[in-house]
Protein backbone atom coordinates (compact mmCIF):
# COMPACT_ATOMS: atom_id res chain seq x y z
CA UNK A 1 0.00 0.00 0.00
CA UNK A 2 1.16 3.51 -0.79
CA UNK A 3 0.64 6.73 1.12
CA UNK A 4 -1.24 9.56 -0.56
CA UNK A 5 -0.75 11.99 2.31
CA UNK A 6 -0.57 12.36 6.08
CA UNK A 7 -2.09 15.07 8.24
CA UNK A 8 -1.12 16.29 11.70
CA UNK A 9 -3.71 18.17 13.76
CA UNK A 10 -2.48 21.26 15.60
CA UNK A 11 -4.11 23.81 17.86
CA UNK A 12 -2.20 26.99 17.01
CA UNK A 13 -3.88 27.89 13.71
CA UNK A 14 -1.05 26.34 11.76
CA UNK A 15 1.71 28.61 13.05
CA UNK A 16 3.88 25.60 13.89
CA UNK A 17 4.29 25.01 10.14
CA UNK A 18 6.71 27.94 10.20
CA UNK A 19 9.18 25.57 11.86
CA UNK A 20 9.00 23.34 8.80
CA UNK A 21 9.69 26.30 6.52
CA UNK A 22 12.68 27.28 8.68
CA UNK A 23 13.88 23.69 8.39
CA UNK A 24 14.12 24.12 4.64
CA UNK A 25 10.81 22.81 3.33
CA UNK A 26 9.06 24.69 0.53
CA UNK A 27 5.42 25.32 1.37
CA UNK A 28 2.75 24.44 -1.19
CA UNK A 29 -0.84 25.54 -1.55
CA UNK A 30 -3.39 25.57 1.25
CA UNK A 31 -7.13 25.15 1.33
CA UNK A 32 -10.25 25.40 3.45
CA UNK A 33 -12.27 22.19 3.60
CA UNK A 34 -15.66 23.74 2.95
CA UNK A 35 -18.34 22.42 5.29
CA UNK A 36 -15.84 20.38 7.31
CA UNK A 37 -14.50 23.16 9.50
CA UNK A 38 -10.80 22.52 8.86
CA UNK A 39 -8.04 24.24 6.93
CA UNK A 40 -4.39 23.44 6.27
CA UNK A 41 -0.84 24.25 5.22
CA UNK A 42 0.77 21.67 2.93
CA UNK A 43 4.22 20.41 1.96
CA UNK A 44 4.67 18.32 -1.20
CA UNK A 45 7.29 15.74 -2.10
CA UNK A 46 7.91 13.47 -5.07
CA UNK A 47 5.58 10.71 -3.87
CA UNK A 48 3.26 12.19 -1.21
CA UNK A 49 2.44 15.31 0.80
CA UNK A 50 1.72 16.09 4.40
CA UNK A 51 -0.49 18.75 5.83
CA UNK A 52 -0.67 20.71 9.04
CA UNK A 53 -4.37 20.72 9.89
CA UNK A 54 -6.42 22.80 12.29
CA UNK A 55 -10.00 23.78 13.09
CA UNK A 56 -11.26 27.07 11.73
CA UNK A 57 -14.99 26.50 12.27
CA UNK A 58 -16.00 24.22 15.15
CA UNK A 59 -19.69 24.43 14.20
CA UNK A 60 -18.94 22.86 10.82
CA UNK A 61 -16.64 20.27 12.36
CA UNK A 62 -19.40 19.16 14.73
CA UNK A 63 -22.22 19.44 12.22
CA UNK A 64 -24.66 16.62 11.48
CA UNK A 65 -22.65 15.67 8.39
CA UNK A 66 -19.11 15.88 9.74
CA UNK A 67 -19.37 14.84 13.39
CA UNK A 68 -20.00 11.12 12.61
CA UNK A 69 -16.57 10.96 10.94
CA UNK A 70 -14.86 11.28 14.32
CA UNK A 71 -12.57 13.95 12.94
CA UNK A 72 -13.46 16.25 15.83
CA UNK A 73 -11.97 13.73 18.26
CA UNK A 74 -8.63 14.04 16.47
CA UNK A 75 -8.82 17.82 16.71
CA UNK A 76 -9.20 17.53 20.50
CA UNK A 77 -6.13 15.30 20.84
CA UNK A 78 -4.65 17.28 23.73
CA UNK A 79 -7.64 16.66 25.99
CA UNK A 80 -8.79 13.17 24.96
CA UNK A 81 -5.49 11.43 24.08
CA UNK A 82 -6.60 10.54 20.55
CA UNK A 83 -3.82 10.41 17.98
CA UNK A 84 -3.51 13.70 16.06
CA UNK A 85 -2.46 11.88 12.89
CA UNK A 86 -4.38 11.04 9.77
CA UNK A 87 -3.15 8.51 7.22
CA UNK A 88 -4.51 8.62 3.67
CA UNK A 89 -3.84 5.44 1.69
CA UNK A 90 -3.78 5.53 -2.11
CA UNK A 91 -7.02 4.03 -3.42
CA UNK A 92 -6.00 0.78 -5.13
CA UNK A 93 -7.40 -2.75 -5.42
CA UNK A 94 -5.09 -4.00 -2.67
CA UNK A 95 -6.80 -1.67 -0.16
CA UNK A 96 -10.25 -3.24 -0.52
CA UNK A 97 -9.86 -5.59 2.44
CA UNK A 98 -8.61 -2.82 4.71
CA UNK A 99 -11.59 -0.60 3.92
CA UNK A 100 -14.31 -3.23 3.56
CA UNK A 101 -16.11 -1.96 6.68
CA UNK A 102 -15.23 1.70 6.25
CA UNK A 103 -17.50 4.59 7.20
CA UNK A 104 -18.67 6.48 4.10
CA UNK A 105 -18.31 10.26 4.25
CA UNK A 106 -19.67 12.61 1.60
CA UNK A 107 -17.86 15.94 2.14
CA UNK A 108 -19.29 19.20 0.84
CA UNK A 109 -16.08 19.89 -1.06
CA UNK A 110 -16.46 16.79 -3.29
CA UNK A 111 -19.19 16.33 -5.93
CA UNK A 112 -22.15 14.22 -4.85
CA UNK A 113 -21.35 10.51 -5.06
CA UNK A 114 -17.63 10.89 -4.35
CA UNK A 115 -17.29 9.52 -0.83
CA UNK A 116 -14.26 9.16 1.42
CA UNK A 117 -13.79 5.76 3.08
CA UNK A 118 -12.81 6.24 6.73
CA UNK A 119 -11.50 3.95 9.45
CA UNK A 120 -12.14 6.07 12.52
CA UNK A 121 -10.24 3.75 14.87
CA UNK A 122 -12.33 5.26 17.66
CA UNK A 123 -11.93 2.11 19.75
CA UNK A 124 -8.18 2.23 19.11
CA UNK A 125 -7.63 5.98 19.41
CA UNK A 126 -3.84 5.70 19.59
CA UNK A 127 -3.89 4.71 15.93
CA UNK A 128 -4.30 7.24 13.12
CA UNK A 129 -7.59 8.25 11.56
CA UNK A 130 -7.15 6.29 8.32
CA UNK A 131 -8.88 6.94 5.02
CA UNK A 132 -8.79 6.72 1.24
CA UNK A 133 -10.10 9.17 -1.33
CA UNK A 134 -12.60 8.17 -4.04
CA UNK A 135 -10.03 8.69 -6.79
CA UNK A 136 -8.12 5.61 -7.94
CA UNK A 137 -4.34 5.64 -8.08
CA UNK A 138 -1.66 8.09 -6.98
CA UNK A 139 -2.46 11.71 -7.73
CA UNK A 140 0.19 13.92 -9.31
CA UNK A 141 0.45 17.51 -8.15
CA UNK A 142 2.28 19.12 -11.06
CA UNK A 143 1.60 22.68 -9.92
CA UNK A 144 2.96 22.17 -6.40
CA UNK A 145 6.60 22.74 -5.36
CA UNK A 146 8.53 19.56 -4.56
CA UNK A 147 12.07 20.96 -4.39
CA UNK A 148 13.28 21.76 -0.88
CA UNK A 149 16.34 23.63 0.38
CA UNK A 150 17.36 20.70 2.60
CA UNK A 151 17.37 18.30 -0.36
CA UNK A 152 14.54 16.06 0.86
CA UNK A 153 12.75 14.33 -1.99
CA UNK A 154 11.09 10.90 -1.57
CA UNK A 155 9.29 9.44 1.45
CA UNK A 156 10.62 5.94 2.01
CA UNK A 157 9.03 5.04 5.35
CA UNK A 158 6.37 6.32 7.74
CA UNK A 159 6.54 4.90 11.26
CA UNK A 160 3.63 5.52 13.62
CA UNK A 161 4.25 5.03 17.33
CA UNK A 162 1.19 4.07 19.35
CA UNK A 163 0.51 2.98 22.89
CA UNK A 164 -0.31 -0.65 23.59
CA UNK A 165 -4.06 -1.20 23.47
CA UNK A 166 -6.38 -4.18 23.78
CA UNK A 167 -7.62 -4.53 20.20
CA UNK A 168 -4.76 -3.73 17.89
CA UNK A 169 -5.70 -5.80 14.82
CA UNK A 170 -5.50 -2.76 12.52
CA UNK A 171 -1.67 -2.84 12.29
CA UNK A 172 -1.88 -6.45 11.09
CA UNK A 173 -2.90 -5.12 7.68
CA UNK A 174 0.51 -3.48 7.37
CA UNK A 175 2.75 -6.32 8.54
CA UNK A 176 4.14 -6.93 5.06
CA UNK A 177 4.51 -3.26 4.16
CA UNK A 178 7.98 -1.79 3.98
CA UNK A 179 6.86 1.83 3.76
CA UNK A 180 4.25 1.95 6.56
CA UNK A 181 4.98 0.64 10.04
CA UNK A 182 3.30 0.69 13.44
CA UNK A 183 5.32 0.18 16.60
CA UNK A 184 4.12 0.10 20.20
CA UNK A 185 5.43 2.94 22.30
CA UNK A 186 4.60 5.16 25.26
CA UNK A 187 3.65 8.11 23.07
CA UNK A 188 1.87 9.31 19.95
CA UNK A 189 4.67 10.01 17.49
CA UNK A 190 5.32 10.01 13.76
CA UNK A 191 8.69 9.27 12.17
CA UNK A 192 9.05 10.16 8.50
CA UNK A 193 12.08 8.72 6.70
CA UNK A 194 13.11 10.36 3.43
CA UNK A 195 15.52 9.15 0.75
CA UNK A 196 16.55 6.14 2.87
CA UNK A 197 18.38 8.52 5.25
CA UNK A 198 21.09 9.18 2.63
CA UNK A 199 22.17 12.46 4.28
CA UNK A 200 22.38 10.85 7.71
CA UNK A 201 20.51 13.72 9.37
CA UNK A 202 17.54 14.00 11.72
CA UNK A 203 15.27 16.79 12.91
CA UNK A 204 12.77 16.60 15.78
CA UNK A 205 9.65 18.79 15.89
CA UNK A 206 8.33 18.46 19.42
CA UNK A 207 5.17 20.52 18.85
CA UNK A 208 4.18 18.24 15.99
CA UNK A 209 5.22 14.96 17.64
CA UNK A 210 7.27 14.45 14.51
CA UNK A 211 10.78 13.30 13.63
CA UNK A 212 12.13 13.66 10.11
CA UNK A 213 15.11 11.53 9.13
CA UNK A 214 16.83 12.16 5.80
Amino acid sequence: MDIDHIFIFTDDNGKVADELVDFGLTEGSNRIHVGQGTTNRKFYFDNFFFEILWVHDETELKSERTMPTGLWQRAEFKSNRFSPFGLCIVNADETEKLFEKAFKYQPDYFPQGLEIDILKNEHQPDLPWTFRLPFKGQKHYENEPTKHLNGISVLTNAIFEYQSIAQDTFPDHFKNQDNIQFIKSTRHWLNLVFDNRKQGKKKVFEKLSLTIEY
